[in-house]
């Protein structure tokens, strides 16, 4: 089998196509053997990556899923919002399972620092905007947006500031909170956390994108891990129901400081039907029934809130958008053996809610192509027809191996 360096080139990226929980872990996971750099560029700790190793689950907010291998270099860039006790935990959980990776982890020095303050105003946001509108944006209160608004309003605080006395600053900073959302700023408690924080973690910050640029001269290759998706993106997304950062790869190159032309190929990930959480559009969304049994077993609760999301079908015009968008290489179909039972499987097609035919037999745990079912071909070369993407990775069940290569 040809190695996934050759076939994808020495700069690949891995963005999620949907609104987010596509299964982009997996790929990276298994990307990543051969592969020198992991590198996640933006967002924060309401992404959640979910590998099954065996019979453990790991679940990953900010880290990015390839940090599992050995050896392999990890980099959160510059587009990151970090709230630290989660980067600690993630830290010391992989500790406890024999992985360290404070020797090569890499963090950008600017990087925003989410603050327990900022999860606090994210609650009183959503509060007032659903007594305001009766209806709320359906975040993860992590405190994405409000870092990233402290970022765009330029008072944020980034990671390079760690090792600096901040008290002034945060002091300023909570008579204005008070104020304005009526939320009390625990400074001590916060200076607390970035000092311990500092001595944890101090020698990882650095001039990351001046590491990516050696490491790409000296013909090291990179694993670029998309968080989110494109339908939250924040300028091409379900406005306003998305997210506070940008999830295509011209946001992940912007997060990482990498140019356009250093990339070799673009992997979109997306699942065999849909999902979202949250309020929004969501025209393929299924019915009651339906959804409730997709759900079940597709096992769709969310790996950072535990919320059931909601399920539709695949919307094949949703998929040609954000393809042309990102310019996809090729595609990873996630979740194929949840439609499994599926007499008759919908799809959106130019606006129109079309169908077919189910392959009603098993495809779970199947690693080869000629052993899909026809029907079940047909539906995967479908989507390679209506998007002009070849299809080169199908999911097939929850484990690393259950994986079909094309």
């Amino acid at each position: 089998m040809k190695s996934f360096t050759k076939q994808f080139g020495p700069v690949t990226s891995v963005i999620g196509a949907q609104w987010g929980d596509e299964g982009k872990g997996k790929v990276v996971d298994l990307l990543a053997k051969e592969y020198d750099i992991i590198a996640r560029a933006c967002g924060g700790a309401n992404a959640g990556h979910t590998i099954v190793v065996g019979d453990h689950k790991h679940v990953f907010h900010l880290l990015p899923s390839g940090c599992l291998h050995e050896g392999k270099q990890i980099v959160l860039g510059s587009g990151l919002v970090i709230h630290l006790p989660t980067l600690l935990e993630e830290i010391d959980l992989l500790q406890e399972h024999g992985i360290d990776i404070i020797d090569r982890l890499h963090i950008s020095e600017e990087a925003h620092i989410v603050f327990d303050y900022h999860k606090d105003i994210d609650a009183a946001l959503e509060i007032m905007r659903s007594k305001e509108k009766g209806q709320e944006i359906g975040t993860t209160k992590r405190g994405i947006g409000p870092a990233y608004m402290d970022k765009a309003q330029r008072v944020g605080i980034r990671m390079g500031s760690l090792d600096s006395d901040m008290r002034a600053e945060l002091e300023q900073r909570a008579a204005f909170i008070k104020h304005a959302y009526n939320v009390t700023v625990h400074v001590d408690n916060e200076l607390k956390q970035m000092q311990l924080s500092n001595n944890r973690i101090g020698k990882c910050i650095k001039n990351t994108a001046a590491f990516l640029h050696s490491s790409m001269e000296n013909d090291q290759t990179i694993i670029i891990e998309g968080a989110q998706a494109v339908l939250l993106d924040i300028d091409h997304g379900t406005y306003p129901y998305v997210t506070s950062s940008s999830t295509t790869l011209a946001g992940a190159l912007q997060g990482l400081g990498i140019p356009p032309r250093a990339v070799s190929s673009c992997i979109g990930v997306a699942k065999a039907y849909c999902t979202r959480v949250g309020s929004g559009l969501f025209p393929t969304e299924a019915s009651e029934a339906d959804a409730t049994r997709l759900r079940d077993r597709g096992g769709e609760y969310g790996s950072t809130t535990g919320r059931p999301r909601r399920t539709g079908w695949l919307s094949l015009d949703d998929l040609s958008y954000v393809a042309r968008i990102n310019g996809f290489t090729h595609w990873n179909i996630t979740k194929l053996d949840v439609l499994d039972e599926e007499h008759s499987i919908p799809f959106e097609l130019q606006g129109e809610m079309q169908s077919m035919e189910g392959w009603t037999q098993k495809t779970a745990e199947l690693r080869e192509w000629k052993q899909l079912p026809k029907h079940a071909q047909k539906y995967i070369e479908r989507i390679e027809k209506e998007t002009n993407v070849p299809v080169a990775f199908i999911g097939t069940g929850q484990k690393r191996e259950d994986m079909i290569l094309r």
